[in-house]
């Protein structure tokens, strides 16, 4: 196949350009930047004034689109939260005006999304047939943006949305930041450590959008989290298990409010989200238990 990668180059783009690689498909990364390319990864210019990115996406099978402002960066100020908003909504705009463009419309759209979509809960536990919906900021972004990326469905394009949970990774991602106190010897319990993690090994997520991908009947929302989630105390003291490395000193809810402000709530609230949708199609995950994962993470 021929798979245009919108954020191609960010943590997830990147393991999924691995493993299309491997299996032989060409990609077609989108950046705003002139980078070489290879007989595998074309790199291709767009969001610029003099980009025309239509001209070389005319025989596109496929596409994934990752792109918008990473969550992580800074504080939620109201201008930073505009700008995460915004990001998604234009990068996808810009998705829809190329899709409409070319002559030959990819068949299918996988758009990325996110388990923030549900309200936060120590006691519920949602899967793709759950109506709630959260009422933060989080939540009427991965809203918006899913219901921007269905409008591809005009074309005869088939939509996907992979709604991501905690992604690991050694490098990249959320897990550096958690495990950076307990290679300082001092990770422990973080707020109540009630709050759910619905985690998921980067490979499995690249792994799951190529499964979805692949398979004419998945569309409309997934969920892309291991089946197996923790609650925030277990999940920290299987990871101090796998650093040796001690899980004793709390953290306390107050001090991370005021270091992070509302982000804090990324790491003090939660959800426990399960796959129901990869399993019922049965997909496999390559990593579906927490400590094999970080096994492999830091193996």
């Amino acid at each position: 196949m021929k798979v245009a990668i919108t954020g191609g180059s960010g943590f997830v783009g990147q393991e999924i350009t691995k493993q299309l690689a491997d299996k032989g498909h060409e990609v077609y990364i989108l950046s705003r930047s002139d980078k070489p390319s290879n007989d595998i990864v074309h790199m291709v210019k767009w969001l610029g004034d003099d980009a025309k990115p239509e001209e070389q996406l005319e025989n596109i099978d496929a596409w994934i689109n990752l792109a918008g402002s990473s969550i992580n960066e800074g504080r939620w100020t109201e201008e930073q939260k505009q700008k995460i908003y915004d990001s998604r909504m234009k990068a996808t705009d810009e998705v829809l005006r190329i899709i409409g463009a070319v002559t030959k419309k990819p068949s299918v759209l996988i758009n990325a999304s996110a388990i923030g979509i549900y309200p936060t809960s120590e006691q519920a536990t949602y899967t793709e047939h759950s109506s709630s919906r959260g009422e933060d900021f989080l939540a009427k972004t991965v809203e918006d943006w899913e219901k921007k990326a269905l409008e591809a469905e005009q074309f005869g394009t088939r939509v996907a949305c992979g709604r991501f949970g905690i992604i690991l990774g050694k490098e990249q991602g959320a897990l550096p930041q958690m495990a950076l106190p307990y290679k300082i010897g001092v990770g422990g319990k973080v707020g109540s450590g009630n709050q759910w993690v619905s985690w998921v090994h980067v490979s499995d997520v690249a792994k799951s959008i190529l499964y979805a991908i692949e398979h004419d009947d998945f569309n409309g929302p997934f969920n892309v989290t291991a089946p197996d989630s923790k609650q925030m105390h277990d999940f920290g003291k299987i990871l101090g298990e796998v650093l040796h490395r001690p899980h004793w000193m709390p953290v306390p809810a107050f001090a991370l409010k005021l270091v992070l402000g509302e982000k804090s709530q990324l790491v003090l609230k939660g959800q426990r989200v399960l796959p129901e949708k990869l399993l019922l199609h049965g997909f496999k995950f390559t990593y579906p238990d927490l400590r094999d994962a970080l096994k492999n993470i830091y193996a």
